[in-house]
């Protein structure tokens, strides 16, 4: 059988370097080549995928990124297999990629061996992910896992919001009705509870919390 696949890319070399890989591999054929995920978007609105089995894609790209591009695929061409090859190895990428369905994920680094038994793989039905990316996965949501242990009370919370929507020690003291020396307490205890350094360490987790999405 013969499987035709897409790949996205904004790096010519990937681009070319998969192609000669490929090369050894009669049973691929490369339907398309993209530069970012809004080609990759708009050539199966317009094609569908009917005749296409795996997408391969970097991470990071202009106009749309691999994660968003992954989402699409997922959302609305279930019979398309998604790989991820990307020098980024990020454990809350890989978290979301793995929320969206993802079939695979390899480093750009991976030898030629391991990039054509993922995709092997992936066009069989399975999944595939390279050591290092399971590994990146498991210490971040182990990570996760102990920052969610720590809890925090309303009030800690609402500061915590506060100090992330840029708030002055002041206006926060102000907003809730509190000395700015209680705020400065509230402050050094978050810094403390949530283990970071400084300020944007708070933001961060903030975000990360959700706090900031309303």
């Amino acid at each position: 059988m013969k499987y035709n696949l897409i790949i996205a890319d904004d790096h010519k070399m990937f681009i070319d370097g998969l192609t000669s890989i490929l090369k050894d591999a009669p049973e691929f054929s490369i339907t398309l080549t993209a530069k970012n995920g809004a080609q990759v978007a708009k050539y199966l609105e317009i094609n569908g995928t009917d005749n296409l089995h795996l997408l391969i894609t970097d991470l990071t790209m202009p106009e749309m990124d691999g994660i968003e591009l992954n989402k699409i695929v997922k959302e609305r061409y279930t019979g398309l297999k998604t790989l991820v090859v990307s020098m980024h190895i990020d454990g809350s990428m890989i978290d979301q990629l793995i929320r969206n369905n993802v079939d695979g994920y390899v480093p750009k680094n991976a030898e030629k061996e391991e990039l054509l038994t993922a995709i092997r793989t992936i066009v069989k039905g399975e999944k595939y992910f390279s050591t290092e990316i399971k590994q990146a996965y498991t210490e971040a949501m182990f990570a996760n896992k102990k920052q969610e242990e720590v809890s925090l009370t309303d009030r800690e919370i609402e500061v915590l919001r506060l100090i992330a929507e840029e708030n002055t020690t002041q206006e926060i003291a102000d907003t809730l009705f509190l000395s700015k020396h209680t705020i400065e307490s509230y402050r050094k205890n978050l810094i403390s509870k949530l283990q970071v350094k400084n300020l944007a360490g708070l933001t961060k987790h903030a975000i990360k919390m959700g706090l900031l999405d309303s």
